[in-house]
């Protein structure tokens, strides 16, 4: 079966599954959902845990023996499978597919394989352990996912916030579940439990937004100029080098350009989204961005870049982050950008 993060808790209170794969690369929901699994685990008498750690020429036997043995201290026992990177190779599928085959009652199995690619979950093994017991992917949450997660975060601990307080929230934690949750326990310390209103936030959040440079190339290609210009923003004011910032939007253009091009060719996109590695969730919003950005656009766009890039060099006295603030408005708007600056070279 399959079990999103929000459910767990209530997954688990009908007991815990004979067997989980936790995946996904949101390490929050990550290292809570394996507390919830742990914790759960103990209260039905699996007192004993063993760790495996399967990194590179890992000995999958273990895995069988650890299952066949009895515990020297409980009668349960939990076992926790750790591939860092997801790859196992046959033998370990093998091992994991016959562990599968015979789940023992007296053993709960919790795979933690972080570096899991999506593709990684239609392999046999990971169909099997599905199937026998239960798979948890966590992802980073969108914005309207991370308001309403927070939302519950206030609820229950014992707030009632009006509305607008979670969204506030989540702006301020943006891409940072921890800080949002940092955040509710100070409301906590601060506020005594009952409703909790905007000006209540206003004196006592510090800005503990961190976005990912891939933030400011989503927040384009879905036409959001606002959060584009903050993201933006907060980069700079974290001292996020420019030419990392370049190197992000000229990536994404490149990109968009040859996708254009082929949709001109009425060729296919999906060869143009698997040699740029384009995850599957984000291939639907570039096919909307396209409609509002020609190929000529983008062009210009690129052209836009390597004028950032001699800016950044010192051949050029403009401002680059202003520059780079142009490249993210017209991405968004599909505007053509302004002609190239003349006499704008450095002596």
């Amino acid at each position: 079966m399959q079990v999103r993060f929000n459910q767990l808790s209530g997954h688990l209170k009908s007991g815990v599954a004979p067997l989980y794969l936790l995946c996904g690369d949101e390490p929050f929901q990550f290292g809570e959902a394996a507390r919830l699994i742990r914790e759960k685990g103990k209260r039905e008498g699996f007192d004993e845990r063993e760790v495996l750690d399967a990194e590179a020429n890992f000995d999958w036997g273990l895995l069988t023996a650890a299952a066949e043995s009895m515990s020297l201290f409980s009668e349960r026992k939990l076992i926790e499978l750790r591939i860092g990177n997801g790859k196992i190779g046959k033998e370990g599928s093998e091992a994991i597919c016959e562990y599968c085959e015979r789940p023992c009652s007296d053993n709960l199995l919790m795979i933690l394989a972080p570096g899991l690619e999506r593709k990684d979950l239609t392999t046999k093994w990971a169909k099997r352990v599905e199937a026998v017991g239960a798979l948890l992917q966590v992802w980073p949450l969108r914005e309207r996912e991370l308001t309403a997660w927070l939302d519950q975060r206030l609820k229950a601990a014992g707030f009632a916030p009006e509305s607008g307080v979670a969204a506030m929230l989540a702006e301020r934690a943006e891409g940072n579940l921890l800080a949002g949750v940092q955040e509710v326990e100070k409301l906590r310390l601060l506020h005594e439990p009952g409703p909790l209103r905007l000006d209540d936030l206003l004196g006592n959040l510090a800005d503990s937004a961190r976005f990912d440079l891939f933030a400011l190339t989503d927040a384009a290609v879905c036409g959001d100029r606002a959060r584009a210009h903050r993201v933006l923003s907060v980069l700079r004011g974290e001292g996020t080098a420019d030419v990392l910032v370049l190197w992000v939007l000229a990536r994404e253009i490149r990109m968009l350009a040859d996708a254009a091009g082929a949709a001109a060719r009425r060729a296919s996109l999906s060869q143009v989204f698997a040699s740029h590695r384009v995850p599957k969730m984000r291939q639907q919003g570039i096919e909307t961005a396209l409609r509002r950005l020609p190929l000529s656009t983008l062009r210009r766009l690129l052209q836009q870049c390597a004028e950032v890039d001699l800016t950044i060099k010192g051949l050029s006295r403009q401002d680059p982050w202003h520059q780079l603030a142009v490249i993210a408005d017209c991405l968004c708007t599909g505007a053509p950008p302004p002609p190239a600056r003349r006499g704008a070279a450095a002596g």
